[in-house]
């Protein structure tokens, strides 16, 4: 499980550039990199990546 923290860290920092490329520029960075289709199966990376992260918040403190 600790291989998979770093995948979902730098997951969530792309998906957080991502937004704020969005906001900012009206850029969409992951679909101008790879494409529609495959932008698609990136967001839903980022997505699980990001539910990774608040459940590991979540335990993490709720064990102190």
């Amino acid at each position: 499980m600790k291989s998979i923290t770093p995948i979902a860290v730098w997951l969530v920092v792309i998906g957080a550039i991502n937004w704020g490329l969005v906001g900012l520029l009206n850029m969409n960075l992951v679909e101008n990199l790879v494409g529609m289709d495959l932008a698609k199966i990136v967001y839903i990376l980022v997505g699980l990546a990001g539910l990774w992260k608040a459940y590991a918040l979540l335990t993490k403190s709720s064990k102190k």
